[in-house]
Protein backbone atom coordinates (compact mmCIF):
# COMPACT_ATOMS: atom_id res chain seq x y z
CA UNK A 1 0.00 0.00 0.00
CA UNK A 2 1.51 3.61 -1.01
CA UNK A 3 1.39 6.14 1.62
CA UNK A 4 -0.10 9.32 0.48
CA UNK A 5 2.47 11.95 -0.16
CA UNK A 6 1.87 15.34 1.95
CA UNK A 7 0.82 18.03 -0.20
CA UNK A 8 2.03 22.24 1.31
CA UNK A 9 -1.16 24.37 2.11
CA UNK A 10 -1.51 26.56 -1.27
CA UNK A 11 -4.03 29.03 -2.02
CA UNK A 12 -4.43 31.08 -5.41
CA UNK A 13 -6.02 34.38 -5.35
CA UNK A 14 -5.91 37.41 -8.01
CA UNK A 15 -4.66 40.80 -6.58
CA UNK A 16 -4.99 44.19 -8.18
CA UNK A 17 -4.15 48.00 -7.36
CA UNK A 18 -5.90 50.72 -8.73
CA UNK A 19 -3.06 53.80 -10.31
CA UNK A 20 -4.50 57.32 -10.05
CA UNK A 21 -1.57 59.94 -9.70
CA UNK A 22 1.56 60.14 -11.87
CA UNK A 23 5.01 59.81 -10.43
CA UNK A 24 3.79 57.74 -7.66
CA UNK A 25 4.75 53.94 -6.98
CA UNK A 26 2.26 51.06 -6.35
CA UNK A 27 2.85 47.86 -5.07
CA UNK A 28 0.54 45.34 -6.84
CA UNK A 29 1.64 42.02 -4.95
CA UNK A 30 4.63 41.13 -2.05
CA UNK A 31 5.04 37.44 -1.53
CA UNK A 32 4.06 36.90 1.79
CA UNK A 33 6.56 35.09 5.13
CA UNK A 34 6.92 31.59 5.14
CA UNK A 35 5.52 31.65 1.55
CA UNK A 36 6.62 31.16 -2.60
CA UNK A 37 4.44 32.47 -5.06
CA UNK A 38 4.05 31.47 -8.75
CA UNK A 39 2.58 34.58 -10.59
CA UNK A 40 1.27 32.85 -13.64
CA UNK A 41 -1.25 36.25 -14.39
CA UNK A 42 -0.16 39.68 -14.92
CA UNK A 43 -2.87 41.87 -16.76
CA UNK A 44 -2.16 46.02 -16.68
CA UNK A 45 -5.05 47.84 -18.46
CA UNK A 46 -4.84 51.73 -19.48
CA UNK A 47 -8.21 53.24 -19.23
CA UNK A 48 -7.66 57.28 -19.20
CA UNK A 49 -4.93 59.36 -21.72
CA UNK A 50 -1.52 58.33 -23.03
CA UNK A 51 1.09 57.31 -20.10
CA UNK A 52 4.20 55.17 -19.84
CA UNK A 53 4.82 53.05 -17.15
CA UNK A 54 7.79 50.63 -15.53
CA UNK A 55 6.75 47.42 -14.21
CA UNK A 56 9.17 45.73 -10.89
CA UNK A 57 10.19 42.67 -10.10
CA UNK A 58 12.02 43.91 -6.49
CA UNK A 59 13.75 40.79 -6.06
CA UNK A 60 14.79 40.88 -2.08
CA UNK A 61 17.37 37.91 -2.04
CA UNK A 62 19.73 39.74 -4.66
CA UNK A 63 18.50 43.56 -3.94
CA UNK A 64 17.71 43.44 -8.03
CA UNK A 65 15.21 45.13 -9.00
CA UNK A 66 14.23 43.34 -12.94
CA UNK A 67 12.36 45.40 -15.41
CA UNK A 68 9.09 43.54 -16.84
CA UNK A 69 7.78 46.09 -18.39
CA UNK A 70 10.44 49.16 -18.83
CA UNK A 71 9.02 52.22 -20.50
CA UNK A 72 6.08 51.16 -22.22
CA UNK A 73 3.56 53.72 -24.26
CA UNK A 74 0.52 52.76 -23.84
CA UNK A 75 -2.39 54.99 -24.71
CA UNK A 76 -6.14 54.88 -23.53
CA UNK A 77 -7.93 51.68 -23.67
CA UNK A 78 -4.52 49.49 -24.38
CA UNK A 79 -3.82 46.81 -22.15
CA UNK A 80 -0.59 44.10 -21.81
CA UNK A 81 -1.51 40.85 -20.64
CA UNK A 82 1.11 37.93 -19.69
CA UNK A 83 -0.21 34.95 -19.47
CA UNK A 84 1.58 31.33 -20.33
CA UNK A 85 4.91 31.98 -18.12
CA UNK A 86 5.19 31.30 -14.46
CA UNK A 87 7.20 34.04 -12.67
CA UNK A 88 8.15 32.50 -8.89
CA UNK A 89 8.72 35.10 -6.18
CA UNK A 90 9.98 34.59 -2.60
CA UNK A 91 9.04 35.66 0.72
CA UNK A 92 9.36 39.69 0.51
CA UNK A 93 9.82 39.45 -3.31
CA UNK A 94 7.09 42.19 -4.67
CA UNK A 95 5.60 43.66 -8.29
CA UNK A 96 5.33 47.32 -8.33
CA UNK A 97 3.69 49.35 -10.87
CA UNK A 98 5.56 52.90 -11.74
CA UNK A 99 3.90 55.65 -13.67
CA UNK A 100 6.39 58.86 -13.97
CA UNK A 101 4.89 62.80 -14.84
CA UNK A 102 2.72 64.72 -12.48
CA UNK A 103 -1.26 64.69 -12.85
CA UNK A 104 -3.86 61.97 -12.65
CA UNK A 105 -3.98 58.58 -14.63
CA UNK A 106 -6.03 55.65 -14.72
CA UNK A 107 -4.53 52.29 -14.92
CA UNK A 108 -5.39 48.97 -13.78
CA UNK A 109 -3.41 46.15 -12.45
CA UNK A 110 -3.80 43.16 -12.46
CA UNK A 111 -2.63 39.51 -11.52
CA UNK A 112 -3.40 35.81 -10.41
CA UNK A 113 -0.95 34.33 -7.53
CA UNK A 114 -0.95 31.02 -6.75
CA UNK A 115 0.70 31.08 -3.26
CA UNK A 116 2.33 27.85 -1.23
CA UNK A 117 2.94 27.92 1.99
CA UNK A 118 6.55 26.30 3.63
CA UNK A 119 6.11 24.53 7.15
CA UNK A 120 7.87 26.68 10.01
CA UNK A 121 10.63 24.95 12.24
Amino acid sequence: MALPIPTKPTRTHSYNVHCTLLGTTYTLYTCPANCKAEVTMLMLNNVLGNISLTVLWDDVSTTNKVHIVGGKNMGAGEYILFTGATLVLDAGDSLTINIPGTGSCQLDGLCTVTETFKPIG
